[in-house]
């Protein structure tokens, strides 16, 4: 695996400093969450998705891309340990419809120098990285090894994950089930997501769905190709053979 730095954070906008510290983290965290899009797109578009991560840099950073868990992360990771963190990959279980947490590895999350969550791939979620001692950050906390969002007054957990290390090869059978099976969420709808300062922009398969600020609009999407492009400058990819 070879990384280029210099480019990855242009891709990102980011040009302040390269120490492996948590003011650095946090600036990266929030650049990345401002810059690559949560997406699935290629489930939809049948291009196959598989844990390699000069795959994921190739279509954050050639193709101007997003992806999910796995590739946002996975990148992500890549990018800290070059610039001199320690980071874990963590098999997280999410948090499902029916309140009950779905299987290892359903999603990946980072553990960095020990004691900060990052998380760039799991779509609305905390701008900036949480710390593993509770403390809350923007309506988000780490507690008792949940990544929680406070929703109505009460703390929600989003996912639920352990702090044994991982190896990005482990996420792979979970990696083909999110794209492959029909319980899969990400089979059942297209969508792409960034994080705005003020708020958020999602393109879904009918709508567009922008909060700025805490209102949030929708409007109904005719060309959605049109859409996709003027919103997230991502063109429409032929299927792979």
């Amino acid at each position: 695996m070879t990384i280029d730095v210099d480019a990855y954070l242009a891709r990102i906008g980011y040009d302040g400093s390269r120490e492996p510290s948590s003011e650095t983290l946090r600036a990266l965290h929030i650049r990345h969450l401002l810059s690559v899009p949560f997406e699935n797109l290629d489930i939809h578009w049948k291009r196959p998705i598989v844990v390699d991560v000069d795959r994921f840099l190739r279509k954050i950073l050639d193709e101007r891309r997003g992806g999910f868990c796995y590739e946002l992360n996975g990148a992500f990771a890549a990018l800290l340990r070059e610039l001199g963190f320690d980071v874990t990959m963590l098999s997280a279980r999410v948090m499902s419809a029916d309140g009950n947490f779905g299987p290892e590895f359903d999603h990946m999350a980072l553990l960095v120098n020990g004691e900060w969550i990052a998380d760039v791939g799991f779509g609305e979620s905390s701008l900036v990285p949480l710390n593993i001692d509770g403390t809350p950050e923007g309506g988000y906390r780490v507690i008792d090894g949940q990544y929680q969002v406070l929703r109505d007054g009460e703390w929600v957990a989003e996912y639920l994950f352990t702090m044994t290390p991982r190896e990005l090869a482990e996420f792979g059978p979970m990696c083909d089930f999110q794209q492959t099976s029909p319980l899969s969420p990400f089979t059942k709808k297209r969508v792409i997501t960034v994080a705005r300062e003020d708020g958020r922009i999602t393109l879904t398969a009918d709508k567009l769905i922008e909060t700025k600020n805490g209102v949030r609009q929708e409007r109904a999407v005719e060309d959605w190709e049109k859409v996709l492009f003027e919103t997230f400058s991502v063109t429409p990819v032929a299927a792979s053979s």
